[in-house]
């Protein structure tokens, strides 16, 4: 997935304007520990005001084209494709189930993580988590206190281990479809063992103590066949899931082809109203994974999504919040884009703090894309030759290591983030209240952050 991001530097946003992003941010954070029920029921409603509340007074201040540009953009050229990524993966997956006799233990679970963060660069964070998070729940069904596997799980799968290819992470691919070379994000090989070794040493003995401390409460794993084989059901999925890879690498390949460009090198496309277009690339990467999520229905017995517990709750809980805050952080990037450049940026740590704090809370791709901006133009004699400019291997390590890691900050961080503690808390697991996450995450990755700006950014 590749968004479009719209710049529009003509246009002086007023800090207020973000005020319905931090509104809606608030709700998902506070409704679900204080109003659950009221939140379950009315989270689409509260959606809809928050979106409201940004609409209308962008739409009164800049005029009704300039907003119907800005937010049909953001609908069409980011929401869509997003969301359709997402559902893609998550049919998928959801058709694929391991079975046997895996009972999640330390040492098991953390083979597993380790397992799936390093896959995580050849099938793409969403591929990963998609595909990994229902076995790893199933491993550890018997436990009571599974809630930090699974944060765990957000940390690494979900977001640290997209670094290697553009295929692993959007900000990579939005990297790569601006000149960056595709192999260059294995720069970020040692960074990547550096994080891993860390998390997975904390890992393995927070799960060993509660480990014992379910094993002391009476729970044990159910082992009642042993010897039973363990094996992989519905695994021509894999095929789909591929199908869905090589659509995104085309997303990010296709609008550098002659073919795909018009006279004055743009992306070609069906132009909508209000001068948004939908651009070939983006249709084609659509319909394959419509293709993909279709084709995986038809050809997989429905036994596997029994036993996978499968149902649509999470990808809509996802849709509904996610385009809230796609509609309301609009002010926010657009703030963003003009002034990214002017914020005295100069030193690789400085990218990687700021890419990643606000790639905590905003779209990582447009973020990652505003700081490579500012860092091309910021006129280096020496450094990765992209269609911005030169820029040092350092500083360009450190925007992508800011925009691909601290996505795990929050749970709006990155899009599996939030559908991980979904699929979880349909499956029985008390997942932490949005700060209670962002404790965790405080605690356990921003030490991780700072060791790798002293070794790696400094």
């Amino acid at each position: 997935m590749v968004p479009k991001v719209i710049i529009m530097e003509t246009l002086n946003v007023p800090m207020w304007m973000v005020i319905p992003f931090a509104g809606l941010l608030l709700c998902i954070a506070l409704f679900p520990l204080i109003r659950p029920a009221w939140w379950d029921k009315n989270k689409a409603w509260a959606v809809l005001f928050w979106s409201l509340l940004s609409l209308v007074p962008f739409a009164f201040h800049f005029g009704a084209k300039t907003s119907a540009q800005t937010f049909a953009g953001c609908i069409i050229s980011d929401y869509l494709p997003f969301i359709i990524l997402l559902f893609g993966l998550f049919c998928v997956a959801g058709n694929i189930t391991l079975d046997g006799d895996l009972a999640g233990s330390p040492k098991l679970n953390t083979i597993f993580l380790a397992i799936g963060t390093l896959l995580s660069s050849c099938i793409g964070t969403t591929g990963s988590s998609m595909l990994l998070v229902r076995p790893m729940i199933r491993m550890n069904k018997w436990r009571k206190n599974r809630a930090h596997i699974m944060i765990f799980f957000i940390f690494l799968i979900s977001n640290i281990g997209g670094c290697l290819t553009p295929i692993g992470d959007p900000p990579l691919l939005m990297g790569f479809s601006r000149g960056v070379p595709f192999f260059w994000s294995l720069h970020l090989f040692p960074v990547l063992i550096v994080n891993m070794a860390i998390l997975l040493f904390a890992f393995y003995h927070i799960d060993k103590s509660r480990y014992s401390r379910d094993i002391a409460r009476g729970a044990h794993p159910d082992l009642s066949k042993p010897g039973r084989m363990v094996r992989v059901e519905g695994i021509h999925n894999i095929l789909f899931i591929a199908l869905i890879v090589t659509a995104v690498v085309l997303s990010g390949s296709l609008p550098k082809m002659a073919a795909f460009q018009d006279a004055a090198g743009s992306t070609l496309g069906i132009h909508l109203a209000g001068g948004v277009t939908l651009t070939f690339p983006s249709i084609i990467e659509m319909l394959l994974i419509l293709l993909s999520a279709f084709l995986s229905f038809k050809t997989t017995d429905a036994s596997i999504r029994r036993k996978n517990h499968f149902t649509w709750g999470a990808i809509q809980e996802v849709a509904v919040l996610f385009i809230g805050i796609f509609i309301t952080m609009q002010p926010a990037l657009l703030i963003l884009e003009a002034k990214g450049a002017s914020l005295g940026l100069s030193k690789p740590f400085q990218m990687f703090w700021a890419a990643g704090a606000l790639s905590s809370f905003l779209d990582n791709t447009p973020t990652y894309l505003v700081f490579m901006t500012a860092a091309g133009a910021m006129k280096f004699s020496k450094g990765i030759a992209t269609g911005l400019g030169l820029i040092p291997v350092k500083m360009l390590m450190a925007i992508s290591c800011g925009a691909v890691f601290m996505g795990a900050n929050t749970y709006i961080g990155n899009a599996p983030n939030f559908m991980v503690k979904s699929i979880s808390d349909e499956n029985g697991i008390r997942m932490p209240s949005f700060f209670r996450y962002m404790k965790w995450s405080a605690c356990c990755l921003i030490p991780v952050f700072v060791i790798d700006m002293l070794i790696f950014f400094l």
